[in-house]
């Protein structure tokens, strides 16, 4: 059986971001639509409502294809035990209050024993310093912290 990947929103917004002279946009964009082309098939591919529902804002067009590239994932459940570890995380972590949805997105890969989330939030998810405490706070609750990283970490394989 595959190994299960969370795709985050980030994923979906580099997919179908318009062109940067940004160089490490840009750079993002490449990596990322390489990903998906090149390796995306050797995962099983699952999201939540939390991304559907972040997905769907901003420019129509741009929503409207951000929600067809998802539109086939499985969607995890955003149950009771996913909102508690949320909670945890949020609170027993240095991740802020502000970072609400990112810790439901933590959660929600966590409790469903996801392999990784994939993600190009590396202030809050793929944070090496962030990520110590929250395989702490799932290891207390019974759960083992996907791998949280970047297109550029399952590029290889």
């Amino acid at each position: 059986m595959s190994e299960g990947v969370y795709i985050e929103t980030s994923i979906l917004d580099y997919l179908t971001a318009r062109p940067s002279r940004d160089l490490i946009v840009a750079a993002n964009i490449e990596v990322t639509r390489e990903w998906w082309d090149k390796r995306r098939n050797d995962f099983q591919l699952y999201s939540s409502q939390a991304v559907v529902k972040e997905t769907s804002q901003g420019d129509a067009e741009i929503a409207f294809q951000r929600l067809e590239i998802i539109r086939d994932f499985v969607l995890l459940d955003l149950n009771q035990s996913v909102l508690d570890l949320a909670e945890q995380f949020l609170g027993h972590s240095s991740l802020p209050v502000k970072a609400n949805v990112d810790a439901v997105h933590i959660a929600a890969a966590t409790v469903h024993g996801m392999d990784y989330l994939l993600t190009w939030n590396c202030k809050h998810i793929a944070n090496a310093q962030i990520q110590r405490k929250l395989a702490e706070i799932s290891l207390d609750f019974g759960y083992d912290l996907p791998i949280l990283c970047t297109p550029y970490e399952l590029l290889g394989g």
